[in-house]
């Protein structure tokens, strides 16, 4: 009987190893993605997902369609001031301004200018747009990643399986959040790009790894921390993995693995480099806003655990999560990438070779998150160093973004060569598997068209869409009470009352402190990011002006040498010590003279830059001397 079964595991272990030689020599045989044609298979089976943007209107009532149409528009408003990496939103919080780009990723956002201000898109136009980028972009990501490792039917169903997953559609068409959209594109992206840097290590994976990786710090800073953990984890299950001198002494496969970890630390810490722009401001600057009115009230995380039956319901719906149970939106796996994930792994885990581990980090990296974003988990969301981490997510079911990705690579198995042969043409077994992806989510591919209820996109449309819904208000760390309202919501509301085009306001002033008899002021220039303004002081001492802006760091003010002149001396900026609003004020000396307010770099930022260019010239040097090499060789 041992003889038997000896003999039955050593006949098991020769099919596996000519399993995995032939899959190896179809690996090595893939043509480049733009000569693939399951590549390109995979793009056009997203149009069912795409579908549902090219239908005219837009879809208002969506969660964040609104937020991501204002955005752009007041990123448009900065980039007219020619200020194409804004940090400053002087329209949002009722025109008290709010540093918005300097917290919040702005490459999805970037992208939809580049459609509004060179193609004349519409705003909602280009946003939607950016949306139809992020699904075949996605798609195609994922199919890249796949195929590497687990072949071209597979790669197929790995594709698909990530455009239809419940949780992708939800961001698409219910939250219609922008930024988490298009982070799916950049997830598969770093993935095949670490992957490759360990097991094919070269210049250009590393290369790939740090731009993919600096890509979803600048689309989101909130999803890339969610990911970061599941990255390390997979690169050193690689590392291991494929260390070779498994048979020599310790410190040879020590030394070999060491040798491995390099390339993908290296992409890491350059892609880190190549964001630091970003991230580093980001980061150092996130204590002078206030952060409680988007973790406290409605958005507390205690309130958006989901119950374990949420994840099989089938029901959907185009509300929001609230508290409790009875979200208005659905938090399900998808009944079809679940089944073909847990097949695929059923039927293919004893012809696995090397992949198995990869496979089973995958499921177990998939049923942690969904654990996470599970009502059971709650406990750990109040543990003093893991809580942190999880609470960086604000609702827990964010998690299920690392679960999509995760199941969509298990679901791949089902088109391993072992179930599905690999050949030029879509076969019937494969054609039947990607029907069934679509099929399975076909009912949710749709959008509610609505409405604006703030009327055409404009200053007036802003101010009543943060007065109605309470959002886009956010305050600086100086503001004690979040204001409802302001002196410039009024004048654009009056002006689109009036029937005008509703213009910007020329000052941001505060007319209402001036006694005119012995002191005054009158703007003499304004933009998004400055004023510049004439004074005169009669009384013998420093006079105080106060402008409508929050204060934050980064604005200075400076005395003018006549106007429009040199600078000739930066006088503080004090926030306001009466009023509950926080707002920045200015002491003049006696006389009259001109004085600039300039929204400016801090050191956090200009360091940034600093290492941001820094880093691109290292890419750019090492990219020249790896083609020389090349060419050498």
């Amino acid at each position: 009987m041992a003889n038997e079964l000896l003999l039955a595991g050593e006949m098991e272990s020769e099919a596996s190893s000519r399993l995995e030689t032939q899959r190896s020599q179809m690996l090595e045989a893939h043509p480049p993605l733009w000569r693939d044609g399951f590549f390109w298979l995979a793009l056009g089976l997203t149009i069912f997902a795409v579908a549902p943007f090219l239908l005219p209107g837009y879809f208002w009532g969506a969660n964040d369609a609104r937020h991501h149409v204002y955005f752009l528009f007041e990123y448009d408003r900065l980039v007219q001031d020619g200020v194409w990496w804004p940090r400053w939103s002087p329209d949002f919080a009722f025109g008290y301004g709010y540093p918005f780009f300097n917290i919040y990723g702005p490459f999805s956002h970037f992208l939809g200018e580049l459609f509004h201000h060179f193609l004349g898109f519409s705003f909602t136009d280009a946003v939607e747009a950016v949306f139809v980028i992020s699904i075949g972009a996605s798609a195609g990501a994922m199919y890249a990643f796949v195929r590497s490792w687990l072949g071209r039917p597979a790669a197929l169903l790995a594709a698909l399986a990530y455009t239809y997953t419940p949780y992708h559609l939800l961001n698409l068409y219910v939250r219609a959040n922008l930024a988490e959209s298009m982070a799916f594109v950049w997830l598969p992206l770093v993935l095949w790009t670490a992957r490759q840097s360990v097991v094919r290590p070269a210049y250009r994976w590393v290369a790939g790894l740090a731009i993919s990786y600096a890509g979803l710090m600048l689309t989101s800073n909130l999803v890339i921390v969610l990911f970061t953990p599941l990255l390390a984890g997979y690169v050193l299950l690689l590392t291991i993995v494929y260390t070779g001198a498994r048979g020599e002494e310790r410190g040879a496969w020590v030394r070999a693995w060491i040798r491995k970890c390099i390339p993908p630390l290296l992409g890491g810490l350059t892609g880190l480099g190549l964001s630091a722009v970003f991230w580093l401001p980001a980061f150092t600057e996130r204590q002078y806003v206030r952060v409680d009115q988007w973790f406290d009230g409605r958005y507390a995380y205690r309130g958006h655990f989901v119950e374990w039956h949420q994840f099989f319901s089938p029901v959907w719906g185009f509300g929001a999560s609230v508290a409790g149970p009875d979200d208005t939106i659905s938090f399900q796996i998808g009944a079809a990438i679940a089944a073909l994930a847990l097949l695929g792994v059923l039927f293919t885990w004893r012809l696995l070779g090397q992949e198995r581990w990869e496979i089973g980090f995958f499921g177990v990296g998939a049923l942690a998150a969904i654990f996470i974003a599970s009502v059971s988990a709650a406990a750990l969301w109040e543990a003093p160093l893991l809580g942190g981490l999880l609470q960086s997510a604000q609702f827990p079911w964010r998690w299920l973004v690392i679960a999509t990705l995760c199941t969509s690579v298990l679901a791949a198995l089902a088109g391993h060569p072992s179930i599905v042969a690999e050949t030029q043409r879509l076969s019937l077994p494969l054609l039947a598997l990607t029907t069934t992806l679509i099929l399975g989510s076909y009912p949710y591919l749709r959008v509610e068209i609505r409405e604006p209820a703030e009327g055409p996109v404009s200053l007036a449309g802003l101010m009543r869409f943060q007065q109605s819904a309470d959002e886009m208000t956010g305050s600086t760390a100086w503001v004690k009470e979040i204001p409802t309202w302001s002196p410039m919501a009024d004048y654009y509301i009056s002006q689109d009352q009036a029937g005008g085009p509703v213009e910007p306001v020329d000052t941001k002033l505060d007319y209402s402190i001036f006694d005119y008899e012995t002191f005054g002021a009158s703007s003499v220039a304004h933009s998004t990011i400055s004023e510049e303004i004439f004074y005169y002081n009669g009384r013998q001492t420093p006079a105080t002006i106060v402008f409508n802006h929050f204060y934050y760091p980064g604005w200075n003010a400076y005395l003018l040498d006549g106007e429009h002149g040199q600078r000739i001396q930066q006088i503080p900026i004090i926030p306001e010590e009466e009023g509950t609003l926080g707002r920045m004020t200015v002491d003049v000396p006696p006389g009259s003279g001109y004085l600039l307010l300039v929204y400016e770099d801090t050191p956090p930022r200009t360091i940034g830059g600093i290492i941001s260019l820094l880093t691109v010239a290292l890419l750019v040097a090492g990219g020249g001397a790896a083609i020389v090499k090349r060419r050498q060789r």
